[in-house]
């Protein structure tokens, strides 16, 4: 959950087939559909500010079609649009492009002939659905109650990691492609498969954004793609920062620390900000797991032990199942909150918190002194400020 700079080596960015958009360069399109009755086809532009119509032709009986059009300055995006069924396909050369394809179902029928580039894109969006598909299931499982919040967390990162995986190696073989550029905007739920704000993901863009604006210099989506990666870098950089400052634990103000306002078993509301003047133990946590009745009992003996020094401890649940969470809490001597958000919360992301259970020790003042994961080194932590 866990939140690098993208100057990989000179090897992977591999040579790119370059091309002027003088007058006389064009590029063509040309095939058939079948099934496609008297519909209109349409040849479209899918640039960096939306869908252009470019050009038009009804289709006769055999289906067949043909398109000329103004060459790009870099690999650009089209698409074949009949009816409601729309083809995707790339441009990175002043070639003339061969097609097929079923009018009525494209999405599974479109091909085209010899196209390296168009073949990669056509296993990226095939493995993009695959991913959709999964954590669809997934996700019914999670609702269902089949499987725990935990077990949800870790099928939903294996399933992105395998397709990172495939198509780590997609964009790396080239990233100066089209391919290359089409993969790192891939989506799942309205959201980025590779997350420019995760060091991991980020050099996918960056070697693709590296390679763009050397070959295709000045070039709208290379400066779009440029722009977009460093914006992004930024934004990590920052983020970074903040969470450097919660995982190697030095002294901070409070400012600088996002506080938790959230309601406990009874729904009256609690913040964090409210126990400055003791001690306290931020104790992230999933009390349907198998580790959390261990955990609580471990928890109970520490504070058992240093509730009269001044100890408090903040323990914030991430269940889904509410009420699971209010049984399983009720009977709890210090403050036990939940997250309505459960494993969505962005909470997670703020904090840096890579695994459950993971803690925060908090002195007096209100300014975090240490990170606990291993849970025996607890007790020394707290020995320090108390």
């Amino acid at each position: 959950m866990k939140r690098y700079y993208f100057f990989l080596p000179a090897l992977l960015l591999t040579a790119a087939v370059q091309f002027s958009c003088q007058p006389d360069k064009t590029f063509g399109v040309k095939g058939e559909f079948s099934a496609a009755g008297d519909q209109t086809l349409y040849l479209e532009h899918r640039g960096l500010g939306g869908v252009e119509l470019l050009d038009s032709v009804k289709l006769k009986g055999d289906g067949r079609f043909a398109f000329k059009e103004k060459a790009p300055a870099n690999p650009e995006f089209y698409q074949l649009r009949v009816g409601n069924q729309v083809a995707l396909f790339a441009v990175d050369s002043l070639e003339t492009l061969q097609v097929k394809g079923d009018a009525e179902d494209l999405a599974n029928t479109f091909s085209i002939e010899d196209s390296p580039v168009n073949e990669q894109i056509r296993q990226i969006d095939s493995q993009t659905r695959q991913v959709n598909t999964r954590i669809s299931e997934v996700e019914k499982k999670h609702s269902a109650k089949v499987i725990d919040d935990l077990t949800y967390l870790a099928e939903l990162d294996s399933v992105l990691k395998v397709y990172k995986t495939e198509i780590t190696r997609l964009i790396l073989s080239n990233p100066s492609s089209a391919a290359a550029y089409y993969a790192v905007f891939q989506k799942v739920r309205d959201y980025l498969i590779f997350d420019p704000y995760d060091k991991q993901d980020y050099a996918m863009f960056g070697a693709v954004a590296t390679s763009w604006d050397r070959y295709y210099p000045g070039t709208p989506r290379s400066k779009h793609l440029y722009d977009f990666t460093m914006n992004a870098l930024k934004t990590r950089k920052r983020q970074e920062q903040q969470a450097a400052l919660l995982e190697n634990a030095p002294v901070v103000t409070e400012s600088s620390l996002p506080d938790i306002v959230l309601a406990g078993v009874t729904g009256e509301k609690t913040a964090l900000s409210s126990q400055k003047g003791k001690v306290v133990v931020l104790d992230f946590t999933v009390y349907k797991s198998d580790f959390s009745p261990a955990h609580n009992i471990a928890l109970n003996k520490i504070y058992m032990q240093y509730r009269a020094k001044g100890l408090e401890i903040y323990q914030i649940s991430f269940d889904s199942d509410e009420h699971f969470w209010k049984n399983a809490a009720s009977n709890l001597p210090w403050i036990t909150v939940r997250d309505p958000q459960n494993v969505y919360s962005r909470l997670l992301s703020l904090y840096n918190v890579r695994e459950l259970p993971t803690a925060f020790v908090f002195d007096r003042d209100g300014d975090v002194v240490a990170r606990v994961e291993n849970y025996a080194t607890l007790p020394g932590e707290l020995g320090k400020v108390l």
